[in-house]
């Protein structure tokens, strides 16, 4: 069994930055693909980036792409999301998941431990 906890969410306004963090303890964390999934009010959760278990493979959602940088210390057991230059298109809930469960990175379907979330809410 892996617990993940999530923090650093806020209120930030647009063109700002926040530092995402998903601690997980339980065995595994150093062999998990892990990633970030957001969730808009009414609206699907959708991928927004993940990280292999040596911390050097890394996938983004195209939104992000250029601003969003995922990243992972074993050592601490936590992952990390730097988010520069937000959008209000990037509010939302932000979940970190980890284990995946078959080749498909993207899917929420494919993860089997889910943190809580936390906020993020960017005002223009």
């Amino acid at each position: 069994q892996v617990h993940l906890e999530e923090s650093g969410g806020g209120l930030v306004q647009a063109g700002g930055s926040l530092r995402l963090s998903c601690t997980a303890s339980g065995r595994g964390f150093d062999v998990a693909t892990m990633a970030w999934f957001r969730q808009a009010p009414g609206k699907e959760r959708d991928f927004v980036s993940a990280v292999g278990e040596n911390g050097r493979s890394t996938y983004y959602a195209d939104a992000v792409k250029g601003r969003f940088t995922i990243s992972r210390d074993n050592a601490k057991y936590t992952m990390y999301l730097h988010m520069n230059n937000l959008k209000p298109e990037d509010t939302g809930v932000y979940y970190c998941a980890s284990h995946i469960r078959s080749s498909d990175i993207y899917s929420s379907g494919s993860y089997l431990y889910w943190g809580q979330g936390t906020q993020v809410t960017v005002s223009s």
